[in-house]
């Protein structure tokens, strides 16, 4: 990912790639699929990964290389989001970071390579360098086995139950067809590349109104007092959604906005976090903004086309200033959801 500048936002936008350019060694940033891991060690395990309203596994929805410059612990940084897309819950969100020096044990002290390597392909991986095995379905910790051929993975008896409606029932026990070859669980969101620009500072104008909104209908009981303060309400509501959409205007297609330290931009003045909303880092230090998600990705994810309602606003992601190493696994850190009903 590109470095962020000082008092600007860099833009996030999907675009197809081929399946090599997404794999854990090319360090990407991207949407859906099954998450691209960055360190091995101390991997979210299926508690971590269950929605803490429903208890159901959560699916991921992206992850975003964010090195920190001049960091040597942050040489490569990634966060991965995750949402719950179980009806009719589909609430729960968590978002985990992991970083690593640039010597470690996974990866070259080189940068990755531009070219495919020669094994390139479409086969899933579901076993890491460090032994560990991976869900079939989801792609994280999958410390169940199948009881029968001992081969399969899975993270829960949730998922462990889809494979088997999906095809395991038939392939169990028949080494051949449990190579690499994953059937589609109807459970993973569309996968994308996610490209970074920075954003032009030119940004269009707000367009002011030329009347007071109109109050339609019958005064009813309402006092003056009270139908001034819904005109107030109703005028800065309006200002705050025109100037979100105003703001986006020169690039709609944008998926995300980081700005590491910056202020994220709200669709609506309601459920906007105050500081002391925003829960400490376990290690004491205060979180601040880090990025933020846009309703733009919902297009992306086709959620409707799988029969999910995940949906969202704005997510606006908070991660520890310092950047603390709480040992060489994943940090879990905070997602604030903004509904789009909150304009209303």
């Amino acid at each position: 990912m590109a470095v962020v500048r000082a008092g600007a936002a860099e833009l996030g936008f999907a675009e197809e790639a081929p399946a090599w350019r997404l794999r854990s060694s090319q360090f990407p940033s991207k949407v859906g699929g099954r998450p691209a891991w960055l360190g091995e060690a101390g991997l979210p395990g299926p508690a971590e990964l269950a929605c803490s309203l429903c208890g159901r596994p959560l699916a991921f929805v992206l992850q975003l290389y964010a090195p920190l410059p001049g960091r040597a612990d942050a040489f490569h940084r990634s966060l991965f989001l995750f949402c719950c897309r179980a009806p009719p819950c589909c609430a729960g969100l968590r978002v985990f970071r992991n970083q690593l020096p640039r010597k470690n044990d996974f990866y070259s002290h080189e940068p990755p390579p531009e070219e495919p390597p020669p094994e390139a392909g479409e086969s899933v991986c579901l076993q890491l360098k460090s032994g560990a095995h991976l869900c079939r379905v989801c792609g994280c910790l999958g410390p169940k086995t199948c009881s029968r051929c001992r081969q399969a993975h899975y993270c829960s008896k949730d998922h462990q139950a889809v494979d088997w409606r999906s095809g395991h029932k038939q392939a169990c026990g028949q080494a051949d067809n449990l190579d690499n070859t994953v059937p589609d669980h109807n459970f993973l969101f569309p996968e994308f590349e996610i490209v970074i620009e920075t954003e032009d500072e030119i940004t269009p104008e707000v367009s002011e109104k030329d009347d007071e909104p109109e109050i339609i209908g019958s005064m009813g009981e309402a006092s003056v007092d009270e139908l001034d303060s819904m005109a107030k309400h109703e005028s800065r509501e309006d200002k705050i959604f025109q100037e979100f959409k105003n703001k986006i205007a020169l690039e709609p297609e944008q998926i995300l906005r980081y700005g590491r330290g910056l202020a994220p931009i709200w669709i609506s003045g309601e459920n906007v976090p105050e500081e002391e909303n925003i829960p400490d880092c376990p290690c004491g230090a205060k979180r601040i903004f880090e990025f933020q998600v846009m309703p733009q990705l919902l297009n992306y994810l086709k959620a409707d086309r799988l029969g999910k309602s995940v949906d969202w606003g704005v997510l606006a992601i908070y991660t520890c200033a310092e950047s603390c190493s709480l040992g060489t696994g994943y940090t879990e850190e905070f997602v604030w959801k903004q509904d789009v009903n909150d304009t209303s």
